[in-house]
């Protein structure tokens, strides 16, 4: 069996094989070769190793194994990058005469070979150009032999280098040992968008690495049932709506609308399903998973959807209300007293109830409710009437005394005073806006007790005698035919009749 070793060249898309012929190299040596251009450096990659006849064939076709001529030396490597800068000087001039002759090339590299008599001048082009001409131009210009050689926009990509979508170098560039094809079948069999510029590389091209996993998700699909498929599960049916091919997963969509994913290795093949192959003569597909697979989910989800399941069909027994279960409604928490403070604790309020327990008073919630006394009219302002005499407290029984307003007090005060100076009782008058702060005119009767407009209007027409203010007004004139002027209402103490404290007038 043949030995060989692949040796990588600077311009070159793939690996060469060569014979070692005993000189010994190993991957990382630079290796100079004899090939059909003459003697060149280049890098091994790979130790040395025997093939089949079948597999030589296979790889050089028609061609001869070429000998390693030696391992490069530290002159020879000093010689190769010399030459590798002198290619890169010559790039100037072969753009300039390019540009001149008009030529529909684009200039990609220049090479100059180990033994330093044969330039190779690469170009990408998408037809065939005649460069005869610019042959000769280049011979004056850098003084030896000139190869043309045309390449593809996949081995420029290659040669110039660069990076890619995924933020990696490219692979062409970094360790391909061949530019295979790729079909849009590819990118179709993966699920990727069919958009050119996320499946294409700097080339233009569709993306190397379509192949890689090609195989992969073609696999994966031929033995996964197929999408939107329904599966049967211990939840209840599900639908496949994904697939997640590097970890062979598949995610299921429940009745309930939560997703799940179930390794394809977990999942089981039904009697339908094994009938169904047999007939149609297809490979058998699952198409059901097991209660045991769901048990070993972890997720929170499932397993609570699991425990319902086995509490309904009665797998697990009914929990007290006391029992800490997430199905059972939680107990409701006892309202704490009005004041604030637990039961058995202290406070401003719990001493106040003992106090009123020694006291003898009701106290806490039976004491009656206080309610708010309305005010209405007639009732003084809501103000409570004087106690009688027998149940005044005595002076100096340390009884507080009535909480009072102010403006009462002082009316009282000037009620008694009336009283006594003209020894008529006092009329009691209640305080209201228009009134003419409280005051009343002598032998008037209280507002509430005075007789509505329309009864004062049928006495006028009997001719009675009217009573109270409308005997002051004047009767026909100029002033019975002005319409009445309607008494204006709010003003506080319009039109007092003295500074005597709201004595009545005339007193």
């Amino acid at each position: 069996m043949p030995t060989v070793i692949p040796v990588k060249f600077t311009y070159a898309a793939r690996d060469l094989w060569f014979s070692p012929a005993g000189t010994g190299a190993q991957e990382g040596d630079h290796v100079i070769c004899q090939t059909e251009r003459g003697r060149e450096i280049g890098l091994a990659t790979a130790d040395a190793r025997e093939v089949s006849e079948e597999e030589l064939a296979g790889t050089i076709g028609h061609a001869t194994l070429r000998d390693v001529v030696r391992i490069a030396t530290e002159d020879d490597l000093a010689r190769a990058e010399r030459l590798a800068h002198r290619g890169e000087d010559s790039m100037p001039a072969f753009r300039r005469h390019v540009k001149e002759s008009g030529l529909d090339m684009k200039p990609v590299g220049v090479e100059y070979l180990f033994d330093g008599e044969k330039a190779v001048c690469y170009f990408a082009a998408e037809e065939r150009v005649d460069f005869r001409q610019l042959v000769r131009d280049l011979s004056r210009e850098f003084h030896v032999r000139i190869d043309m050689r045309q390449i593809g926009v996949r081995e420029e990509a290659a040669i110039v280098g660069g990076y890619g979508h995924c933020g990696q170098e490219l692979c062409c560039r970094r360790f391909a040992t061949g530019f295979d094809p790729v079909s849009i079948r590819m990118a179709k069999e993966q699920d990727l968008p069919l958009n050119s510029t996320k499946i294409s590389g700097a080339c233009g091209r569709l993306m190397c690495c379509l192949r890689y996993e090609f195989e992969a998700y073609r696999d994966f699909k031929g033995r996964a049932p197929k999408r939107n498929a329904v599966i049967d599960t211990p939840l209840g049916k599900g639908k496949i709506v994904e697939y997640d091919t590097p970890k062979e997963q598949i995610v299921l969509r429940l009745e309930s609308g939560k997703q799940i994913r179930v390794a394809l290795a977990d999942m089981t093949a039904s009697e339908a399903a094994h009938k169904k192959s047999e007939e149609l003569g297809c490979p058998c597909r699952p198409d059901t998973v097991t209660r045991e697979v769901l048990d070993r989910l972890e997720s929170p989800d499932v397993q609570m959807a699991l425990a319902e399941l086995d509490r309904k069909m009665g797998v697990l027994p009914e929990q007290g209300p006391d029992a800490s279960d997430i199905f059972v409604e939680p107990k409701r928490k006892r309202r704490r007293p009005s004041n604030g403070v637990p039961a058995g604790e202290k406070g401003p309020q719990g001493d106040k109830n003992a106090r009123r327990e020694a006291s003898g008073a009701p106290s806490g919630d039976e004491a009656p409710a206080r309610r708010r006394r309305k005010r209405r009219p007639g009732d003084g302002g809501g103000a409570a009437a004087p106690a009688p005499a027998h149940m005044a407290p005595e002076a100096g029984a340390g009884s507080a005394p009535a909480r009072r307003r102010r403006h009462h007090q002082a009316a009282e005060g000037a009620a008694e005073a009336g009283a006594s100076a003209g020894g008529q009782q006092p009329v009691k008058r209640t305080r209201r806006p228009g009134d003419k702060g409280g005051q009343a005119e002598k032998g008037s009767q209280p507002r509430g007790m005075q007789p509505s407009r329309k009864k004062r209007a049928q006495q006028q027409g009997k001719g009675g005698e009217q009573h109270g203010p409308q005997a002051a007004r004047p009767q026909g004139g100029d002033d019975a035919s002005k319409p009445r002027r309607r008494r204006r209402r709010g003003g506080r103490g319009r039109g007092g009749a003295g500074d005597d404290g709201g004595a009545p007038a005339g007193e």
